[in-house]
């Protein structure tokens, strides 16, 4: 399987050849990484250079932190996308254990610009994604700000975050965080590269939605991500808890149990074939409903709290942060479950939100006051409200509230503008926000189809990005003054064809839920 995967790499390398459309236009730039030199291309003004390798091949240091890769002195090609984390399910990208590869959109090189570095960080929770969607392109953010661009890959999964240290001994003390560091690792190749790239090393932000937002919310709690990154922005993506060492443990006993190991034998999952291991991920989570989750875990080793309890972790609250959510973010999940959600009745609703709210509350209690609150919705609008609110909104709502109650809020938006996926029926749902932020609507896969309000809001959005990027404030002349989130009026960005600032947008829903515990699912 690894002698496939290499073959997989070499087809995906990139070989002599440009991406199809794109010419050199005054030659191939050529960047000197620390590491060595790379040779990229020229899009639409923007230098760019893809599949660039910035950490060692994983397969052989399987569940273990990662390396530094060899240097080399020969001018390798960075053309193509480098492969993704092995997560199985997917054959629209190569998948390899050796996956250490990040991408950069820059408007020059060596130029002294100094310009603001921004890192975008994939969602798919902690399982699944890349940082080669066409969404995620670099070259219309880059052109807008005049900013240097990074996505990148990492471990996911149990590659990522199969926790055994309580199994196997001190040789994986790091196997529940092995994702995160190769996250560390890329930010210090920014660090230490970016002027090579035009960008500034001291003016480094960090944004992702969804997985890629939680991602970043662990950071704040892992002292080895110190003096990283010095702006953040996370888009539907929270992490208030990671996962307790006994539940990691608990979980990495039923996957190796899938893939015929029995714990005295839990070393021996190094070793496995990778496609053994991707068997192993279609378990049933035993406390959780979905397949087996695999995220950070509480080690005491690359994290020593959560991220967001009992309180915001102190090393990021120097950070300026956004946080944002789309209104309708749960439609994305549960659209398309049976029965059918968009025909049910009143007397199915109840029912239907206990398992997907996540939090033990009574639902029909929240059903009757949503029918208070709303007496125009539907049964189906309550469902999908209720969920959002519940499952989806609460941890951004909880992280908004430990920074204000700590002195340092965050600015706090939420997105309006309906996607047009399904003619409009699934409306602000989860990643409809990715398109905006990157000025990237007509791209393969956006959830918004380009149209005059939705143009307007992406040039809102990511002016606001870029800002913060810049200057650690999103405030720009595209926007009503953003004021932060303080807890006597909660001030929201409310994104849409007309964006407003509005206070404690959703206040009777966010009271609703605030009763009850909340602890991150998953975790």
């Amino acid at each position: 399987m690894r002698d496939l995967s290499r073959r997989r790499l070499i087809a995906a390398s990139g070989a002599l050849l440009l991406p199809s459309g794109v010419h050199a236009a005054g030659g191939s730039p050529v960047a000197k990484t620390t590491n060595g030199p790379v040779r990229g291309f020229v899009d639409q003004g923007v230098k760019a250079f893809k599949g660039v390798r910035y950490g060692a091949d994983t397969g052989p240091r399987r569940f273990k932190p990662p390396l530094p890769p060899n240097s080399w002195t020969k001018v390798l090609n960075a053309t193509a996308y480098g492969p993704s984390s092995p997560q199985g399910g997917r054959d629209d990208q190569a998948q390899s254990e050796d996956c250490l590869f990040l991408n950069v959109w820059t408007p020059g090189l060596r130029d002294g610009g100094k310009r603001a570095v921004m890192v975008y960080l994939h969602g798919g929770a902690y399982s699944t994604g890349s940082g080669s969607s066409p969404l995620y392109d670099g070259v219309r953010l880059c052109r807008r700000g005049d900013v240097v661009v990074v996505t990148l890959n990492h471990r996911l999964n149990v590659f990522g975050y199969g926790f055994l240290a309580k199994l196997a001994g001190s040789d994986f003390a790091d196997s529940g965080n092995a994702g995160m560091l190769d996250i560390l690792l890329a930010l210090a190749w920014v660090r230490d590269n970016a002027a090579e790239f035009g960008g500034d090393p001291g003016r480094v932000m960090v944004f992702g939605q969804s997985g890629g937002g939680a991602k970043i919310a662990t950071m704040m709690a892992m002292p080895k991500a110190t003096g990283l990154f010095h702006t953040a922005a996370t888009m539907s993506g929270q992490q208030v808890t990671v996962s307790g060492p006994l539940h990691a443990t608990e979980r990495m006993t039923l996957f190796l149990a899938t893939v015929g190991l029995a714990p005295d034998r839990a070393a021996q999952a190094a070793t496995l074939p990778m496609g053994k291991l991707l068997e192993g991920l279609s378990v049933r989570d035993p406390f959780t409903p979905g397949a087996l989750y695999f995220g950070p875990v509480l080690d005491e080793r690359s994290l020593t709290r959560h991220p967001f309890w009992p309180d915001a972790a102190p090393q990021g609250l120097k950070i300026p942060m956004i946080i944002g959510n789309t209104r309708d973010e749960a439609r994305a999940f549960v659209a398309h479950s049976k029965p059918d959600p968009f025909a049910m009745g009143w007397d199915d609703v109840a029912g239907r939100i206990a398992p997907e709210m996540r939090v033990d509350i009574d639902p029909d209690h929240v059903v009757s006051e949503y029918r208070k609150l709303y007496p125009a919705y539907s049964p189906s609008e309550v469902f999908f409200a209720a969920i959002t609110a519940g499952r989806s909104w609460r941890g951004a709502v909880i992280e908004a509230e430990e920074r204000a109650r700590a002195g340092a809020p965050a600015f706090v938006y939420q997105l309006d503008l309906p996607s047009t996926v399904e003619d409009g029926r699934l409306r602000a749902m989860h990643t409809t926000d990715i398109p905006l932020v990157f000025n990237n609507l007509a791209a393969k896969g956006s959830p918004v189809a380009p149209s005059p309000a939705a143009q307007s809001v992406a040039d809102k959005m990511s002016e606001a990005f870029i800002a913060l990027a810049k200057t650690g404030d999103p405030n720009n002349a595209a926007l009503p003054t953003w004021t932060p989130y303080e807890l006597t009026q909660r001030a929201t960005m409310a994104f849409d064809a007309e964006t407003r600032l509005v206070d404690d947008p959703r206040g009777a829903e966010r009271r609703l839920f605030a009763k009850v515990p909340y602890i991150q699912p998953g975790t």
